[in-house]
């Protein structure tokens, strides 16, 4: 199955922070909140969206084309993408901006508080599907991962005017979206991706409730971090599919991403919702336990801990569908 993933390509910088956020904000002075947090560390790694879910797929033996703007210090990561089974053959390289930043403090919590600089990123709304299927070929499904948001609009027309199935996957960049601008890029997806926030501000930026949005898609994947997953379809029973346990949680930019990745591979060779979304939360959670989006790697561990967390069934499923090392 051929996968075009378009969005961002990124730089993600990576910092710590040992306390918690709820502890630095004051209740009475929300409306003028000034704060500066003193970091542990600073690690700089290869990171955006598309780019993250593009490896994930290509770590588990696809060969997903890439579909994003880059700045001309992409060379490096690049051939990083490369040796990890990305075609990056329609990347657009721009020669005004740098590759986007994603800048990240995390706290003792896990929870996060992220600025993005685009560079780069908003030339990709130039990129023509069209003029991709013309020369690379038709995929099987476009995944419109976050991006510009006028990029976002036009792949989505796009895949509906070549009819091509398309997963919307607008997360963080909601905020970004308009009314109308939300409602099409979620009307008519086979497969629509949120987290448990994003599925509550989706229904406030569409006007939708959950029943209507599920009306308008195939398939609704909610991710819930440590609550696991659910996955909606109209007419069908929701499935809850508990997450894969850690002990060692590092660094959770990027989990979402390495959801997508394991899921859609199950669903693009066979597996059933369940069985998919089990494996994306054990790939979710390979990536919790790795500092940087792009730095895990597979092992037999996978398997076991599939095994573990939802029998031995699941195991002998998720390995037909994914080969790791021994």
């Amino acid at each position: 199955m051929r996968i075009a993933v378009t969005g961002s390509i990124a730089t993600d910088h990576l910092t710590t922070f040992p306390g918690r956020f709820s502890e630095q904000l004051l209740p009475d002075q929300l409306a003028s909140v000034s704060l500066s947090f003193l970091v542990d560390d600073l690690q700089v790694r290869m990171g955006g969206a598309a780019a993250n879910i593009a490896f994930g797929l290509g770590l588990l033996g696809f060969t997903p084309l890439l579909v994003g703007a880059v700045g001309t210090d992409f060379a490096e990561y690049g051939a990083w993408l490369r040796m990890h089974g990305v075609d990056i053959s329609h990347v657009k390289v721009s020669d005004q901006s740098q590759t986007a930043r994603f800048m990240c403090i995390t706290d003792r919590d896990q929870n996060q508080i992220a600025a993005f600089y685009p560079g780069a990123m908003t030339e990709a709304r130039h990129i023509s599907l069209a003029d991709i299927t013309t020369s690379w070929g038709r995929p099987a499904l476009v995944v419109i991962a976050p991006d510009d948001p006028l990029a976002m609009q036009r792949h989505t027309s796009a895949s509906r005017q070549l009819s091509i199935p398309y997963a919307a996957d607008p997360s963080q960049q909601l905020a970004r979206l308009g009314n109308e601008e939300a409602r099409r890029l979620v009307d008519g997806a086979q497969l629509l991706f949120s987290n448990e926030y994003e599925a509550a501000l989706l229904c406030e930026r569409t006007g939708w409730t959950k029943e209507q949005v599920l009306d308008r898609v195939g398939t609704w994947v909610t991710t819930r971090g440590a609550n696991g997953v659910t996955v909606a379809t109209q007419g069908e029973a929701v499935l809850t599919i508990p997450a894969v346990p850690s002990e060692k949680a590092v660094d959770p930019t990027g989990v979402g991403d390495g959801f997508r990745a394991g899921y859609l591979v199950g669903m693009s060779r066979g597996l059933s919702k369940e069985r998919a979304a089990q494996l994306g939360c054990a790939l979710a959670t390979t990536v919790l336990e790795t500092v940087g989006t792009q730095e895990y790697r597979l092992s037999d561990d996978l398997l076991a801990r599939v095994a573990d967390t939802y029998g031995a069934g699941a195991s002998v499923d998720v390995a037909r569908c994914v080969e790791v090392p021994v």
